[in-house]
């Protein structure tokens, strides 16, 4: 079905020239002479944008453009987007409509390529506003697991694993990069176990000293070391009966692993400075952004330990793997932040979306919920855009986090990198004005097409994210 255009103006010969200009172009157009027709048939019909002249009568194009913001609501994914026409000198009014909501304008007399890159423009962020409504929408039950979010092939995958083991007291290892979402998945294979009223406890092995990460797991006596003034419980006894999960498995000093593996064994040990032996139920979970085969080859950790700890593995992947998946966390991650901070529920605009999608998540869900966090704080207009979003995202840059950085020591090296980083930026930018049009772009940087074209597969550049 073709996109429906909406045009009002009270000049025949302009309703005719831009009804004649957008039928050519494969759109379904309609025209009326007056503010008032306009409201009636968008009363009555749905369209997918909204051209009109600024200056009718007597229902003005402003006025138009506060009915629709008001009737559709300004987060409504069905609002049309709305483009004026302005004469000439009016260009101060044309500003206020951008205030108010809409989206481009035309001064008269405009030339026909560029009102049609600009309806192009528009209808494409009405299409964004539609897919974000839709994603909005999804974010439910059949894309969410616990607090786990996707509908990517591999998180769909991880969310059945979890489903079929969690009520099960076999022993799991998590597998992913740092940032993936490693101790949400502990987190629901706990609370959907028959063991969700009993503790779940955590521990960071890589956050102790490996003289205190036994006391930490397995507990210690009175006067055991110094400063043990008295008896302490360790982790797997406030565990008993519940899960233990134990985080960054891949740092435990190996005297340790192997207390650890007997646990997993025998399910007893005793306290450092002991003689008591415990006997514990626990679930254990273990969970690990390393290569722990590389780290089995290298002496770092117990073979045994780790067939005993990956009975089933679950693996989480990174970000850029999933990328269907990064509008459903985004629009997750901005309600939980303004209902979090307090903060009123403002939609995300276009190019803050295309921003984001756009970015490469080194840090992976992490940093894509400290990036949107960070953006529902600083937000004051109607909408959070670009400006909003954090500096290290809003560079056009991959892998580098400010501008003008360099990796190199070397002086060649370090000045290709700047060159790249500069080049990267300004022809980002001008992609960014053009809606990635690429002829236009180097028109404007005073290029050759196959020449930016090269440049854009050099460094790695899909015009497409700017569109």
């Amino acid at each position: 079905m073709s996109e429906k255009i909406l045009i009002v103006d009270d000049e025949p010969t302009i309703r005719v020239a831009l009804e004649r200009l957008m039928t050519g172009r494969g759109y379904d157009v309609e025209t009326v002479g007056s503010g008032e027709d306009a409201v009636e048939l968008l009363q009555q019909e749905r369209f997918h944008l909204v051209v009109t002249d600024l200056t009718l009568e007597p229902m003005s194009g402003m006025e138009l453009l506060s009915w629709i913001q008001e009737s559709h609501g300004g987060a409504d994914e069905h609002r049309p987007p709305v483009i004026m026409i302005t004469a000439y000198g009016s260009e101060r009014t044309a500003v206020e409509a951008l205030q108010k909501g809409a989206v481009d304008y035309l001064p008269k007399p405009f030339d026909n390529r560029e009102l049609v890159l600009v309806v192009e423009r528009a209808l494409e962020e009405g299409r964004l506003r539609r897919e974000v409504g839709h994603l909005r929408r999804a974010v439910d039950d059949r894309y969410r697991f616990h607090r786990l979010i996707g509908k990517s092939p591999a998180m769909l995958e991880v969310f059945e694993r979890i489903r079929k083991v969690a009520d099960t007291d076999l022993t799991v290892l998590i597998r992913g990069p740092s940032g993936t979402g490693k101790e949400l998945v502990a987190n629901a294979l706990h609370y959907n176990s028959p063991r969700r009223r009993r503790p779940l406890v955590k521990v960071n092995c890589a956050a102790f000293s490996r003289e205190l990460v036994e006391s930490e797991l397995f507990g210690h006596e009175q006067g055991a070391f110094t400063g043990a003034t008295r008896a302490r419980q360790g982790k797997f006894e406030q565990a008993d009966g519940g899960t233990l999960f134990l985080d960054e498995i891949g740092d435990m000093p190996l005297e340790t692993q192997a207390k650890v593996l007997r646990v997993l064994q025998e399910k007893t040990f005793e306290r450092v400075g002991g003689n008591k032996t415990f006997t514990v139920d626990v679930r254990l979970v273990a969970a690990t952004n390393q290569d722990l085969e590389s780290r089995i080859a290298d002496g770092q950790f117990r073979r045994d330990l780790f067939y005993r700890l990956n009975v089933v593995p679950v693996d989480l992947p990174p970000l850029k793997d999933r990328p269907e998946d990064v509008p459903l966390l985004i629009e997750h991650f901005l309600n939980a932040a303004a209902e979090r901070l307090g903060r009123p529920q403002r939609p995300l605009h276009v190019d803050a979306l295309r921003t984001l999608m756009a970015h490469e998540w080194l840090g992976n869900v992490r940093e894509l919920e400290h990036a949107v966090e960070h953006a529902v704080a600083l937000a004051g207009g109607q909408e959070i855009g670009t400006g909003d979003l954090p500096a290290s995202v809003t560079a056009c840059t991959k892998g580098q986090s400010s501008v003008g950085s360099v990796t190199s020591t070397d002086f060649k090296v370090a000045k290709q990198e700047a060159v790249d980083h500069f080049e990267r930026t300004f022809i980002c930018s001008a992609l960014r004005r053009h809606g990635g049009n690429v002829t236009r772009a180097a028109e404007e940087m005073g290029m050759y097409r196959q020449h930016l074209q090269m440049k854009l597969s050099k460094l790695d550049i899909d015009p497409k994210t700017f569109r």
